[in-house]
């Protein structure tokens, strides 16, 4: 299957039923952590899960809470990444998908770099620049 660059964000959800409408719930850190507006308008894809892929899948992966989604990079992986913002220690603030966070010593805003990713936590990350511009 193929994702589109352009997903917010992935989560699994209940569709529950209100009167005359189906409604899908959108977790709170979501849209705390993420690119989502609740004042704004999205397309949805939902994604079918067959019982017999999902239980094999659950048997053979340590379990994590759906609401709580992975961090979007790994460790040793190379960015382009675009400074927003400078942290209260000056280290450069850059943001990747759903808002996630890479703390970037040494850069200022404004500036376009390569980096790769020293530090993975579950709310950020840490990035060395291994290319000042491109």
């Amino acid at each position: 299957m193929e994702i589109s660059e352009k997903l917010l964000c992935l989560f699994s959800a209940d569709v529950s039923a209100e009167e005359d409408r189906y409604v899908i719930e959108v977790p709170r850190q979501e849209v705390e952590t993420g690119d989502i507006d609740p004042e704004e308008v999205y397309r949805v894809a939902l994604i079918s899960r067959e019982e017999s892929t999902e239980t094999e899948e659950t048997t053979a992966q340590p379990q994590t809470a759906p609401s709580e989604p992975q961090p979007p990079v790994d460790v040793g992986e190379t960015r382009y990444v675009e400074i927003e913002d400078i942290g209260k220690q000056g280290d450069g603030i850059a943001r990747v998908e759903r808002g996630y966070v890479i703390i970037v010593p040494g850069a200022d805003v404004g500036e376009r770099v390569k980096v790769e990713v020293t530090e993975v936590k579950s709310n950020f990350a840490v990035g060395e620049i291994i290319e000042e511009t491109f």
